[in-house]
C-alpha cells in the first residue's frame, strides 16, 4: 500500500503487545498457516471448490482467531482495532481501485522490452508520490492493455516487484512501514537521504533483469508483433476528473486516525469511500467499460483480507519479536524483517522490529523523541528494517496490499498469473532473493 496505505494493522501489531493480559497459544497461529496453504494449495487441487468457497473459508478461519481473543483471552481491544484498520484498509484499497477504473489510460505505440523497462521506471518514481497501491491501481491496466499481445506471467510479476514494493522505498508516501515511521517520528526526507543508494540498485538489478526475460520473451513473439504492425494505439487518457478524487485519498491518508465517525470508521476512511461513490458515479459509462470494470477484484481481496487480518494477530505477537530472535546486526534485522514481511505484510512488521531495536536501547517506540534518537544514533538499524519490509513485501502475494489487487485485475482481464507457490518457486525465490541478498550485502554488510 502506500499514502497509499491505511496501514493495514499497524497499530494492531502496538495494540495487541500492550493490551493483551495473556499472550495467545502458539497453536492459534494455526489458522493463518492453514489460510496461507489454502491461498497457496486449494486453486491447484480443489479449484472448483476455492473459487465458491473461499469466502467461507477465510471469515471462518478468522473467526476462530476473533473467538479465542474474544470469549478466552478477552482481548476486546485487539479485536476492535483489527476492525477499524481493516476498513480503512478496504477503505483506502476499494477507493483507489474505483477511482483509478474510472482513469482509462491507452499507451503510445507497441510494448517493446525497453518500452516496458521505461514504464516500470517510471511507475517505481511514481510509488514515491502517490504510494504503491496508488501507483499500482493506476497503471496495472494501461500495462496490461500495452502488453495485450504478448503478456505473461512476468509480466504480471515485476509489475509487483517494482511498481507495487520496491519502487516506493523513498518517501514514507511510498509504502506504509514508511509511513508508519513517519508517523511515529521518523523525519519525512529521512528515508531518501539514507535508502536512496539501496533504491537505487534493487532498482537498477530488478529493471536489468526484467529487460532480459522481456527481450527474450519479445524475440518469440509472432513477427506482426515485432514488426510493430499490431496494435497502432496513440497516448490518450479517459475521466480525468477523476484526478481530484485521487487527491483526496492522497490527502485523507493524512487525516489523524484519532479523528473518528463512531469510533470504528475514521474520518480518513469515511472520505475516500465518499470520493470512490462520486468517482463511479460521474465516471462516463464507456470509461469503464473500457477498463472492463466491476467490483469482482475488491471483494476477491475483501474476503481473503479479513481472514488474512484475523490470523495474522497472533502470529504476529508470537512471531514479531527481533529481542527473541537475539537479532543485533544491521544485515540480522534486514533479512529477519524482510522474511516475516513477505508473508505477514509488512507494515505490522516493521513496527515490531522497529519496537524491538529500540526496546534493547531502553528506548519507547511509542514516544516520537525517542525514535528520533534511535535514528539519529543507529541509522542504520533504522535503514535495514525499512528496506526488509519494504523490499520483501514483494516475496508473495500477501506480502503488500497492492500484490493481490494486482493479481486479481490481471485474471480479471485473463491474463495468465502464477499461482502462489508458482509465485514464490518461479520467480520471488529465484530472482527477486537472490537481488535482494545482492542489495543487503553491498548496503549493509559489515555495518
Amino acid at each position: 500500500m502506500s499514502v497509499s496505505s491505511l496501514l493495514p494493522l499497524s497499530s494492531v501489531a502496538t495494540a495487541t503487545a500492550e493490551h493483551a493480559q495473556v499472550g495467545p497459544p502458539a497453536w492459534l497461529i494455526a489458522p493463518f498457516v492453514i489460510l496461507l496453504l489454502c491461498i497457496a494449495l486449494m486453486p491447484l487441487f480443489a479449484a472448483h471448490f476455492w473459487e465458491h468457497h473461499y469466502p467461507k473459508v477465510a471469515v471462518g478461519l478468522g473467526m476462530i482467531t476473533a473467538c479465542y481473543y474474544g470469549f478466552v483471552l478477552h482481548d476486546t481491544h485487539a479485536l476492535w482495532h483489527v476492525a477499524s484498520e481493516y476498513i480503512s484498509f478496504m477503505a483506502l484499497v476499494g477507493s483507489l481501485f474505483v477511482i483509478s477504473g474510472g482513469i482509462k489510460i491507452t499507451v503510445k505505440g507497441e510494448a517493446t522490452p525497453l518500452a516496458n523497462t521505461l514504464f516500470l521506471a517510471v511507475g517505481a518514481v511514481l510509488a514515491n508520490l502517490i504510494g504503491t497501491t496508488g501507483a499500482s491501481m493506476l497503471l496495472v491496466r494501461p500495462w496490461i492493455r500495452s502488453n495485450k499481445y504478448r503478456i505473461t506471467a512476468h509480466h504480471v510479476v515485476f509489475f509487483i516487484f517494482v511498481v507495487s514494493n520496491v519502487g516506493g522505498c523513498l518517501t514514507p508516501i511510498g509504502d506504509p512501514p514508511l509511513f508508519i515511521g513517519f508517523l511515529r517520528g521518523v523525519p519525512f526526507m529521512w528515508v531518501l537521504e539514507h535508502c536512496w543508494p539501496a533504491w537505487l540498485l534493487a532498482l537498477g538489478l530488478l529493471l536489468g533483469t526484467f529487460f532480459v526475460i522481456d527481450t527474450l520473451n519479445f524475440r518469440k513473439a509472432p513477427k506482426p508483433v515485432r514488426d510493430k504492425e499490431t496494435g497502432h494505439e496513440s497516448w490518450s487518457f479517459g475521466g480525468l476528473q477523476n484526478l481530484f478524487f485521487l487527491g483526496l485519498v492522497l490527502v485523507a491518508v493524512f487525516i489523524p486516525q484519532e479523528w473518528s465517525l463512531g469510533g470504528l470508521i475514521t474520518a480518513s476512511a469515511a472520505l475516500m469511500v465518499a470520493a470512490a461513490v462520486a468517482s463511479y458515479f460521474l465516471t462516463p459509462k464507456a470509461v469503464h467499460e473500457a477498463n472492463d470494470f466491476n467490483f469482482h477484484p475488491v471483494k476477491e481481496v475483501g474476503y481473503l483480507f479479513v481472514g488474512i487480518f484475523l490470523t495474522m494477530v497472533p502470529a504476529l505477537q508470537i512471531l514479531g519479536g527481533g529481542e527473541a530472535l537475539n537479532l543485533t546486526s544491521p544485515i540480522q534485522y534486514y533479512f529477519a524483517s524482510g522474511a516475516l514481511s513477505a508473508f505477514l505484510d509488512n507494515a505490522p512488521t516493521y513496527l515490531a522490529f522497529l519496537a524491538a531495536q529500540m526496546g534493547q536501547q531502553h528506548l519507547d517506540v511509542g514516544s516520537k523523541v525517542d525514535v528520533l534518537r534511535f535514528v539519529m544514533e543507529h541509522p542504520l538499524h533504522v535503514m535495514a528494517v525499512s528496506m526488509g519490509a519494504v523490499f520483501f513485501g514483494a516475496g508473495s502475494y500477501i506480502g503488500n496490499g497492492p500484490n493481490f489487487m494486482v493479481k486479481a485485475i490481471a485474471e480479471k482481464a485473463k491474463v495468465k498469473t502464477p499461482t502462489f507457490l508458482g509465485y514464490l518457486f518461479k520467480f520471488s525465490i529465484p530472482i527477486l532473493l537472490p537481488i535482494l541478498i545482492i542489495v543487503g550485502w553491498v548496503i549493509l554488510k559489515g555495518k
